[in-house]
């Protein structure tokens, strides 16, 4: 292209990769400057999530299943969800705090960076007790039976995917602080609703209303599409996984664009000191 044509979105994505890797690295490096807190916090997010799972062996040693899912179904969806919820907060911690970012003001800061705000915004730390997600998600696939090479990979790319579609919801439902001033009530239970869908067997809610498991509120991409693909040894599942993360993501980037335009025009979103 010339000179002055459009830089290539090849260009483009390898720039956002650099800075994701420079960020990470850098808020890494700043998580493990108290490291006994560090190591505090992760492994204490794995005992909470192994408590949840003793809860579930118990009651399906005494029910054999729940809505037809046997006890290693209940551990595969323990160990997706949070492995991709510990990602999404490792690599963007941020995502959940947006809306207080944009309420106290400190979204200026961002704005005078020469990064993409977004991008900036969420990835400019993380959450340290969201490595004892991630860990302990790989922890409870490894002990899981019939595990293989191929269902690791395939177990690896859907974490991928599920930590992109979850970044993209709880930014999105962050966003809408700019349009509701005061939105942390909204996003809370948002947030609320898309963990516990996931982490229950789809087959105990109601059929009318599990299209919001592939619309609304994700669950269906996160936890149950790739429990199915995990037990079929199913790759093709990417097919659907892929595009279903890119377009969640460019919903929430579109989205949060939009309000963006709406605090830089002057409307001022609760409280700024």
């Amino acid at each position: 292209m010339g000179k002055g044509g459009a830089r290539p979105w090849w260009r483009t994505a390898l720039s956002c990769m650099r800075f994701l890797a420079t960020s990470f690295v850098v808020n890494v490096q700043s998580a493990l400057e108290y490291r006994t807190n560090f190591l505090i916090q992760v492994f204490g997010m794995a005992l909470n999530n192994a408590a949840f799972a003793a809860f579930w062996a118990v009651l399906l040693s005494r029910t054999g299943s729940v809505g037809g899912y046997v006890f290693t179904d209940v551990m595969f969806i323990w160990a997706i969800v949070p492995a991709a919820f510990g990602l999404a907060h490792a690599l963007a911690g941020n995502i959940r705090s947006i809306g207080q970012i944009v309420q106290r003001g400190e979204l200026d800061v961002y704005l005078l960076q020469p990064r993409d705000v977004w991008l900036n915004l969420i990835t400019s730390r993380t959450v340290v007790s969201a490595w004892g997600d991630f860990l302990y998600g790989f922890l409870v696939i490894a002990l899981l039976p019939g595990l293989s090479p191929g269902r690791f990979a395939l177990f690896c790319a859907m974490t991928l995917t599920g930590a992109a579609i979850l970044v993209a919801a709880f930014s999105a439902a962050e966003s809408l602080v700019f349009f509701m001033g005061d939105s942390s009530s909204a996003s809370g239970a948002f947030t609320e609703f898309l963990l516990s869908f996931s982490l229950y067997p789809e087959t105990v809610f109601d059929r009318g209303m599990r299209w919001v498991f592939y619309t609304i509120v994700p669950s269906g991409f996160v936890a149950f599409v790739p429990l199915a693909a995990y037990k079929a040894l199913e790759w093709r599942a990417l097919a659907l996984l892929v595009p279903a993360s890119l377009a969640y993501t460019a919903a929430s980037y579109a989205l949060f664009r939009l309000g963006l335009r709406r605090y830089e025009s002057g409307n001022q979103v609760g409280t700024r000191s």
